[in-house]
């Protein structure tokens, strides 16, 4: 859309059994190409979300239109809603949208190399009154201890697992409700990783949303309650997370294994190819 809408004003969407981030009939162009078409998704208050799809689905577009930083990359949403907490954020400026408790941890640990630990902590907390981001702070050191042992040690000198920490860390900084992650095992060993996940869980146990763009499928779909799959800027197929990782074509697709034994005929032993197979809860968009 263009413009910029008033943060403070501007239609509003309020959905009691949502209270989230709601997307409805999202449509992104970067100039003539169509990212997204058409895209439904919500993720309610305290709920983890997980996005899957290959490479070029529109997974980091999704995620940039709901942070609002779309406009950095020549992108812009043409048509549909976003919508958090029943407040609009299409159209609002990025520094907005973060003010509203929507923050955005980029894929590529993008931290500030030459800053110091501390002093990356204490950027992702701008704005924030001195007393918050002392609570922020002490949230951050206790779910990322090595990021207080290393808080004078400049960024760029960190391990890998140690950046994606640092940015997790300074985006949990400006206090969000809901926190948007992009890829943030990307690159990590299998430790590092799960440790990771680990850390999600503990965001989302502390009463922040998430909405996790993720390559680990198995991962995203462990962590999450509901899940989508993108394909080539639509949504393919989505439902409860569990229903996803059951299901026949995710598991061959995105996490490499065949139908699981819990999904042949029902009443019938392996090999047999009668009877009524079992459904998952899954919902399947057509344009």
């Amino acid at each position: 859309m263009s413009g910029e809408a008033d943060p403070g004003t501007g239609p509003q969407i309020a959905d009691p059994e949502i209270g989230g981030l709601e997307i409805r009939d999202l449509e992104v162009r970067y100039g003539p190409v169509c990212a997204l078409r058409g895209v439904h998704l919500a993720v309610p208050r305290g709920a983890v979300a997980a996005v899957l799809g290959a490479n070029g689905a529109g997974k980091t577009t999704l995620l940039r239109a709901v942070s609002g930083t779309l406009r950095f990359h020549r992108g812009a949403i043409t048509s549909g809603t976003v919508a958090f907490g029943g407040s609009r954020l299409d159209g609002v400026p990025a520094a907005a949208v973060v003010r509203r408790g929507v923050v955005q941890v980029p894929e590529g640990r993008r931290v500030f190399a030459r800053m110091t630990v501390a002093e990356n902590l204490r950027a992702g907390a701008l704005g924030v009154p001195g007393r918050r981001a002392a609570a922020a702070r002490a949230r951050v050191l206790e779910l990322f201890p090595v990021l207080a042992e290393r808080a004078h040690q400049r960024a760029g000198l960190l391990s890998g697992g140690e950046q994606q920490m640092l940015a997790i860390g300074r985006a949990l900084m400006a206090g969000p409700s809901l926190l948007l992650l992009d890829e943030p095992t990307l690159g990590l060993a299998p430790l590092m990783a799960a440790r990771i996940a680990d850390t999600v869980r503990q965001i989302n146990a502390q009463g922040t949303s998430v909405l996790l763009v993720e390559q680990n499928a198995a991962m995203a779909l462990a962590l999450a309650e509901r899940a989508y799959v993108l394909e080539v800027g639509e949504v393919a197929l989505s439902g409860p997370a569990a229903d996803l990782a059951a299901s026949d074509e995710v598991r061959r697709r995105y996490l490499g294994v065949g139908a699981p034994e819990t999904d042949r005929p029902v009443g019938t032993e392996p090999g047999h190819g009668r009877g009524r197979h079992e459904r998952t809860r899954l919902t399947r968009w057509t344009a």
